[in-house]
C-alpha cells in the first residue's frame, strides 16, 4: 500500500488533548473530568478531526454499546469533519438512549492557539496573593486559583474584567476556561486575556486549546480574532 493509501489517524496532540479533558481507567474509559474538583464525565465524547475521529466512553457504558458507537464513529466522513453535527448524530443518541435516558448533549468547535497575534497583550497573573482582583464579579473562581494555573486577568481600575485560566491540565496540553464581566463585554478584553494565557502556556512547553459551543458566537469570535487553528469539533452526550 502506497503512502497516499495509508489510513489517516488523528494527530497525537489531539489524542493528548482529549486525554487532558478526562481522568480515565486503564482501558481508556472516562472516569471523571480532569479537574481538581473531579466533575462527572459524559457517557460519550466524540472529537472529529480532519485526520479522523477520536471517541471515548464512560466506565459504566456496556461494552456492546461502546462497540456499536465505535463502528459508527469510524465511518464519520472526513470531508464533514468540521460541520456542526456528526453525520451519525441521531444514531448515537438512539444507541445511548437504549442504555439510559439522554440528559444532555453538547457540541462545539475546538481551537488550538499556535501563534500570538497580540505580542503586546498584557494581563496580570492571578495568584493567592492578589486574589482580591477577582472580587466584584469572579468570586466563584477564587477556590480555583491554586489549581488552574496559568490564571491570567485583564485588570481595569484594580479589578479583573476578563479572565482566562487553565481548567484541564497535563504536561502536553492545557485547556482554557474564559469569562468576561457582563459590564465589560464586546471590548476586546477576552481576546487579550486568552492571548496572554496562550503565551504563558506555550512558555511551559504545552499546547493551548480553546473550546466553545456552537451557540456561543462571541467566543467563536475570540478564536477568529486570535487567528486560532480549528483543531476539530466536539460532541458529547451525558
Amino acid at each position: 500500500m502506497g503512502m497516499s493509501d495509508q489510513p489517516r489517524t488523528p494527530d497525537d496532540l489531539f489524542l493528548k488533548r482529549l486525554d487532558a479533558l478526562y481522568c480515565t481507567d486503564p482501558n481508556g474509559r472516562l472516569v471523571c473530568t480532569n479537574e481538581w474538583d473531579w466533575r462527572p464525565a459524559p457517557r460519550f465524547h466524540l472529537m472529529r478531526t480532519a485526520q479522523g475521529p477520536i471517541f471515548r466512553c464512560r466506565t459504566d457504558v456496556p461494552e456492546e454499546v461502546v462497540s456499536r458507537l465505535g463502528e459508527l464513529c469510524r465511518t464519520e466522513p472526513l470531508d464533514r469533519a468540521f460541520e456542526k453535527q456528526p453525520v451519525h448524530r441521531d444514531r448515537y443518541l438512539e444507541i445511548l438512549a437504549e442504555h439510559a435516558a439522554v440528559e444532555k448533549l453538547w457540541s462545539g468547535p475546538s481551537y488550538r492557539a499556535v501563534r500570538d497575534p497580540f505580542p503586546a497583550a498584557t494581563a496580570t497573573l492571578v495568584t493567592p496573593e492578589n486574589a482580591a482582583l477577582l472580587q466584584d464579579g469572579f468570586e466563584d473562581w477564587l477556590p480555583d486559583i491554586p489549581h488552574r494555573q496559568p490564571f491570567l486577568a485583564v485588570v481595569k481600575e484594580g479589578r479583573a474584567v476578563s479572565i482566562c485560566a487553565s481548567v484541564r491540565i497535563t504536561a502536553a496540553v492545557h485547556c482554557a476556561g474564559v469569562e468576561t464581566h457582563a459590564d465589560h463585554r464586546r471590548s476586546g478584553h477576552a481576546a487579550q486575556a486568552v492571548a496572554a494565557w496562550a503565551r504563558a502556556v506555550r512558555s511551559l512547553g504545552a499546547a493551548p486549546f480553546y473550546s466553545t459551543s456552537w451557540d456561543n458566537i462571541a467566543s467563536q469570535g475570540v478564536a477568529r480574532r486570535l487567528d486560532m487553528e480549528l483543531a476539530g469539533v466536539d460532541f458529547h452526550v451525558t
